[in-house]
């Protein structure tokens, strides 16, 4: 669709060739990746995986997230608003993104060792993660507390002379069950007598460690969401080398900061490509499938269904786009505004619209052989893994009265 941001020729020249890949080469191996994900063991990267990323890289089409102010011979170097159209494209497909090595949390994390990380710390841990050859973890959440409010955490840091050693007890941390996750960006205290925002730190903890143990696999709504997992992972006096702080004592928020303002709008903008898809396979669905005299897409109901679901996916990609602009102009946190927005909307729409697309397909959308019921649960998952609604609109809440 036509929107007011218009973009650059780099970025319709990456979406061309983008689209192309998705529909010759992922789209048609989405069901060899299923089967091969049953067959193989749980949390491996099924051979298809990495035979297209393989592809992927040669094509160019590797790193797209890195933005423009990161090393230009990493990624892409673009700018958010010329990012977001990609992220569309490859969130049409739940494992697309690690084709082209912009999946999270790794993208996340290789922000913040591009940007954080000491010369030593990118030559260990971000080449790998940049070449595809590893998977890293990102831990902050918690059990026994709100994480919503990251300044509850509970897990500790504790500087041991050149070692610190590291004890918590996290869960929900995506990709922990995987073989090849080898390193995790740890959120704990460092100095729970400081300032409230300056207690937290962030430390590389790699998942080998001793102490380091991967208690379970997670289930949302019964899906286990492998190859990548969501794993409850307890950290045992774990002692890691006092080189592998991030930036320093008490600078842990600054880091979340930079690492999740550009997250949000991947994620939302790949909420968008489900959407989308969705609404195609409604359409579809509605023209093929007949009841009470008629093929669905005759029934009144159904047709405002439809109607309802264009608007509504125009709305949240006009107003993602808006703060990836608006991120781009005036940076992250003078965008904080925008950003609490589409966290809020994004989640929402795709939520609303898959379902409107499962009620079309009847039985046929919650069962195991449609993947419409696992978006479902993945969108619904990240009303709350990006932050509850609730903490985005009492953010929103906070602005607009000061505004008076």
């Amino acid at each position: 669709m036509t929107t007011p941001y218009p973009t650059s020729e780099r970025s319709i020249e990456l979406q061309t060739r983008l689209r192309e890949f998705m529909e010759t080469r992922v789209l048609p191996n989405d069901a060899v990746f299923e089967t091969q994900l049953e067959e193989g063991p749980r949390f491996a990267t099924p051979p298809i995986l990495e035979e297209l990323k393989a592809e992927a890289r040669t094509a160019g089409l590797w790193n797209l997230f890195l933005p423009v102010d990161s090393d230009a011979s990493r990624g892409a170097g673009l700018t958010n608003l010329e990012y977001a159209p990609l992220c569309e494209i490859m969130g049409r497909v739940a494992w697309a993104p690690e084709v082209f090595n912009c999946n999270a949390p790794d993208t996340g994390n290789m922000e913040v060792l591009a940007r954080y990380g000491t010369p030593e710390q990118q030559e260990r841990w971000l080449q790998p993660l940049l070449a595809g050859e590893a998977r890293s973890c990102f831990a902050m959440t918690e059990p026994e507390v709100a994480s919503s409010d990251a300044t509850n955490i509970e897990a500790s840091i504790r500087r041991d002379g050149e070692e610190y050693v590291i004890d918590g007890h996290k869960w929900w941390v995506t990709q922990s069950p995987r073989a090849e996750c080898a390193i995790s960006v740890f959120m704990g205290k460092t100095d729970p007598s400081a300032e409230r925002h300056l207690q937290q730190s962030m430390i590389l903890v790699p998942m080998d460690a001793d102490g380091v143990e991967v208690v379970r696999a997670l289930d949302v709504f019964g899906y286990d969401s492998a190859p990548e997992g969501h794993g409850e992972v307890r950290y045992r006096d774990v002692r890691v080398p006092a080189e592998n702080l991030l930036l320093g004592e008490g600078r842990g928020f600054e880091i979340a900061q930079g690492r999740l303002g550009p997250g949000r709008i991947h994620h939302c903008m790949r909420l968008i490509g489900v959407a989308e898809r969705a609404l195609e396979e409604m359409r579809e669905r509605a023209n093929v499938r007949v009841a009470f005299n008629g093929p669905l897409s005759e029934k009144g109901a159904l047709r405002h269904q439809v109607a309802e679901c264009r608007v509504a996916i125009d709305q949240a990609r006009l107003l993602t786009l808006h703060a990836a602009h608006r991120m781009d102009e005036v940076g992250n946190k003078a965008a904080r505004r925008e950003i609490a927005m589409i966290k809020v909307v994004a989640p929402r729409m795709a939520c609303a619209v898959l379902d409107r697309a499962i009620q079309v397909h009847g039985a046929a959308g919650v069962g195991p052989d449609h993947w419409l019921a696992r978006a479902y649960a993945h969108a619904r998952t990240l009303r709350l893994a990006d932050g509850p609604d609730e903490v985005h609109l009492e953010s929103l809440a906070k602005l607009e009265f000061r505004a008076t």
